[in-house]
């Protein structure tokens, strides 16, 4: 039987990696994308090896179709593609809305909604049963703010993944019959680079007193609920939103 190989965009840190680990310990091939940093997806890769498991390491932009159409085809050397978890993402500086830049803004949307829309064409053109496929599962990551809306921060990204929740709705109706489960989990406050690459590192710090459960959350704990979401156990699971959030809803 061909490899059943499942593609993480954004695979190299944060939950993207903490889900390449979980997936390859459970038996998987993991395409571990990355964007730029070769460097971490490269020591996950070994990481994983070491520990019995198999993983490759492919760059990749998302936002760029030549990109996207390479990492598929580097799936189909490997094997059969039975899931695709849509992790990568970006943000930028805090900003109010009245000081961002066209350049900001695009960039944002071609990595968070086309880049996750780019990524799923592909896949379901390649699990559908309808199109010959096997079926197969996708997991888009969302996130609380697209509820919240981030006011005077990212209110960019939040509509951002607004999107991606509509998308997984749709989506999940539009392959129902065709072997394909499609969910996505929406993440709040979460212990990653993430809130470094937005400007604020210490946000974890400073929002965590506010928080419901008083704590962030880990990559690990999300990435338990992107592998309930991919596994059986979630059979009769699609277009299901599930947060992660610690109870976070209506703070700021």
């Amino acid at each position: 039987m061909a490899e059943e190989i499942v593609i993480v965009t954004g695979g190299s840190r944060g939950i993207g990696a903490s889900v390449c680990r979980k997936l390859a310990a459970g038996g998987r091939t993991v395409l571990v994308n990355f964007a730029r940093n070769s460097d971490a997806a490269d020591e996950l890769v070994d990481e994983i090896r070491a520990a019995g498991g198999t993983a490759v390491a492919v760059q990749g932009d998302v936002s760029d179709e030549a990109d996207v159409l390479n990492l598929f085809a580097e799936a189909d050397n490997l094997g059969t593609l039975t899931g695709l978890v849509n992790n990568a993402g970006i943000l930028d500086v805090a900003q109010r809305v009245d000081e961002m830049s066209l350049d900001r803004m695009t960039r944002i949307f071609s990595v968070n909604v086309i880049g996750s829309f780019l990524c799923a064409r592909e896949a379901v053109r390649r699990m559908s049963t309808r199109l010959g496929g096997r079926g197969g599962s996708i997991v888009n990551l969302g996130s609380a703010s697209s509820k919240l809306g981030s006011p005077g921060q990212y209110v960019d990204y939040a509509a951002a993944k607004g999107a991606i929740d509509t998308m997984t709705v749709g989506l999940a109706l539009e392959v129902a019959q065709e072997g394909i489960r499609v969910n996505a989990v929406r993440p709040g406050i979460i212990d990653t680079e993430i809130h470094a690459s937005g400007g604020i590192p210490d946000r974890v710090a400073r929002l965590q007193s506010r928080l419901p459960m008083k704590r962030a959350g880990s990559a690990d704990e999300v990435a338990d609920a992107i592998l309930w979401l991919m596994s059986d156990q979630a059979s009769y699971t699609t277009g299901a939103i599930l947060d992660v959030s610690g109870g976070r809803a209506i703070l700021p």
